[in-house]
């Protein structure tokens, strides 16, 4: 059931619908905290398995084309909100690569300083 302009969602108020899909609704909101727009992304189900995979791997990546994720809740992620036209479908398998690959070296370089460290 869609949100009403205006409804809270902790300490985020709705502001106009953005989309729907199949695991559940976008909304633009406003953070009443920071005073920040935001985009929220409200599951159909409580926070699902495939909805909690989706936000680890938005917080794992770190790169100017992938938004941050700002907050989780037990069925809805905050997102930033990006100004722009809307995309259509998800990047190119050509275009990703570079990002996760960038991120992969990150994450082996960290987990082997921490071995270095302990052994």
């Amino acid at each position: 059931m869609p949100l009403a302009n205006g409804t809270r969602l902790g300490p985020y108020e709705i502001l106009v619908p953005l989309g729907a899909g199949g695991m559940g609704e976008v909304y633009k909101a406003r953070d009443t905290r920071l005073g920040r727009e935001v985009a929220i992304k409200l599951s159909k189900d409580q926070y699902t398995e495939r909805f909690a995979r989706e936000a680890r791997a938005i917080a794992a990546l770190n790169h100017s084309n992938v938004c941050h994720l700002y907050d989780v809740s037990d069925n809805y992620i905050v997102l930033e909100y990006v100004e722009g036209p809307t995309l259509k479908g998800p990047l190119p398998l050509a275009d990703a690569l570079p990002i996760i690959h960038q991120r992969s070296e990150e994450h082996t370089s960290e987990l082997q300083s921490h071995l270095n460290l302990v052994c």
